[in-house]
Parts: structure tokens; C-alpha cells; sequence
């Protein structure tokens, strides 16, 4: 039960829930098993090379435990660490804010807008910290130049509320998913990102890096790139930043926790039809995140012990990537 959102009306039907709730149950017995033809398809291209390195940081946020059930398909019994996380990336020359997702008043701003079974699932502690306020308390060394969430739900994007200056650049992709669509995303995500609000468009014009099969140099120095995670949404991205120890991936929603990744899970039925546009790709996305794990540090954005790790704007090494509570495929 990740703090994330579906799409569509508010009129999620008696049966789409009744069909939704029989494979939630399946899946707890028998979860989606690895395509390990796909696997063993997926080539590593590797990084780029460079010197340039930036710091990301991970904006304190209050952490409320979730039944893994909800996050991760077929988890046992148990709770798993969840937040509403925007992370800082500081670059030689601009600053800027991955998935600023939580705004002040929130309540009645956003969640009001969310359907029913949404608003049940994930609403937030109350004392939840907005992106602004969080930047307020811990302030970068310069002012944010923009924000680029890793996806237009709600929960990415709505702390631009408080923000109604910062310029955004959203893959073309996602942007037209969300803003030129039948239907909006619910959630305020239109108010968030309209309103005279500059959108710097920007698609995925550069080669596979790692195991994603397209890419954008934000910078051109190869310092932080865009990636191709698709399947959450339509356009969905993870950012791939080199730090001074090591690569860091902020996965967005791709996975709403590390276990997912690696373990290769998707997630569960409920919520995850209603929150994945594409659950086929969504599941392939997956794949591509469980073999990068080796060479980078991914990071779910909804994932409070992975964010955990970049509080200081370095990555700690007290905790291995691969040290979880589940033995990993290769």
C-alpha cells in the first residue's frame, strides 16, 4: 500500500475490485514468476565515463509503516518502511528537485481529488512534510533551478503546488500523457503543473546505458542521466547520478520497494492495477532494475530505508545494496 495513486474517475467499480482482490489473493500463493528469458536477454551497456560527480540527498520525511502485502506480490506477513520522499541533486551548475510530491494542505488539495479506494489506501500521516517546508529546513547551497519528477502521479508532483515558479521538465511522453489526455491523472496533477508553470519537454534521445534501452545526458558531461523505466505510467524515468561513491538511481515508482527489485515482484493486485498503466511493462521494467542493482544503487522513491541512505547527500556503504532480508537471483 505505497503512497501512490490511480488514475481515472472516481467509480471504481464493485467488479473491477472483485477481479482485482481474486489475483491479489493468487498472488499471495502464487506470485508472477521471473521471465528468465527475458533475463538472460537484457545487455548491460555499462556507464558513462566522466569526472563530473553531483551529490543527491534525500529530504527528511515522516516514515509510516505498510504491510508488505500491499507493496510487494506474494510478501509475508510483516511491514515495510514507507514515505513521501523529494531528493535534492546538486550539480556544478544547477540544483534541482526529483519528485517534489507532497504539498502543504495536501489533504484538501490533492488526496480530496483521489478515488475512493486510492484515498482509503494511501493517505498519508498527517504530520507528513511538504516538499517546500522540507527544503525551508534543509535548504541546498542554492536555490532549485527546476524539478523533474520521475513520473506525473500526485504523489511526484503536487509539492510544486507550494512552488509555483519552478520550471519542470517532464519527458514529452509523460507530459502528454498527463496534461493532453481525456483524463487527468487525479490528484491536483494538472493544477500542479499548469497554471503558466514553464514544462521543458525533453525526450530520451541517447544510447542504452546499463541495462535501459534509452537515455538522456541531462548535463551532457554524463553525470546524471535519464532513463527509460516505463510501465508505471507512460512515460516513467529513473535518474542516474554519479556521486562521489558511487551510481545512485532514483527509481520513482517503478518499484515501491527494494525487496521488489530484488526479488523481481511486482505489485500486488491491489493496488498495483490501479496504479501501473502497463503491468506487462511494468514487470519488464523490473527485470532491468534487478540486474542494474549490481553496479548502481536503486532507490524506490516511496522506499523510506533506501531514501534513508542519501539524508547526508552521500551514499552510506553501511548497508549493501544486496543485504536484504531475501537471497537475490542473478
Amino acid at each position: 500500500m505505497s503512497n501512490d495513486d490511480p488514475t481515472g474517475p472516481d467509480d471504481i467499480g464493485v467488479v473491477e475490485i472483485a477481479g482485482a482482490a481474486a489475483r491479489f489473493a493468487r498472488g499471495l500463493v502464487r506470485p508472477r514468476p521471473v521471465d528468465r528469458r527475458l533475463l538472460a536477454s537484457i545487455e548491460d551497456r555499462g556507464l558513462p565515463a566522466g569526472d563530473v560527480t553531483v551529490t543527491v540527498r534525500a529530504l527528511p520525511q515522516v516514515v509510516r509503516r505498510v504491510p508488505a502485502v500491499g507493496v510487494v506480490e506474494g510478501a509475508g506477513l510483516g511491514l515495510l518502511p514507507n514515505a513521501m520522499t523529494t531528493y535534492v541533486v546538486e550539480h556544478p551548475d544547477a540544483t534541482f528537485l526529483v519528485d517534489p510530491g507532497y504539498c502543504r494542505d495536501a489533504p484538501s488539495r490533492a488526496i480530496a481529488e483521489l478515488p475512493w479506494l486510492a484515498r482509503l489506501l494511501v493517505t498519508p500521516p498527517a504530520d507528513t512534510i511538504s516538499s517546500a517546508d522540507g527544503l525551508l529546513a534543509h535548504p541546498p547551497t542554492r536555490p532549485p533551478d527546476f524539478a523533474l519528477p520521475t513520473h506525473a502521479h500526485w504523489d511526484h508532483v503536487c509539492g510544486l503546488l507550494d512552488l509555483p515558479d519552478l520550471p519542470v521538465r517532464l519527458r514529452t511522453t509523460e507530459r502528454q500523457w498527463a496534461l493532453d489526455g481525456a483524463h487527468a491523472p487525479a490528484g491536483g496533477v494538472r493544477s500542479s503543473l499548469s497554471d503558466g508553470r514553464p514544462i521543458i519537454d525533453y525526450d530520451l534521445d541517447g544510447p542504452p546505458v546499463a541495462t535501459f534501452t534509452a537515455s538522456h545526458d541531462l548535463f551532457g558531461d554524463g553525470s546524471v542521466i535519464v532513463v527509460d523505466l516505463a510501465g508505471h505510467t507512460p512515460g516513467s524515468v529513473g535518474v542516474l547520478a554519479r556521486t562521489t561513491t558511487r551510481w545512485v538511481l532514483l527509481a520513482g515508482d517503478a518499484a515501491w520497494h527494494t525487496e521488489q527489485v530484488q526479488r523481481v515482484r511486482q505489485k500486488p493486485a491491489i493496488p498495483g492495477e490501479f496504479a501501473d498503466e502497463d503491468r506487462d511493462a511494468a514487470f519488464a521494467t523490473l527485470h532491468r532494475l534487478h540486474l542494474a542493482r549490481h553496479r548502481v544503487h536503486v532507490v524506490p522513491t516511496h522506499d523510506a530505508d533506501a531514501s534513508g541512505h542519501l539524508c547526508d547527500g552521500r551514499f552510506s556503504q553501511t548497508r549493501s545494496v544486496d543485504d536484504f532480508r531475501y537471497g537475490g537471483l542473478e
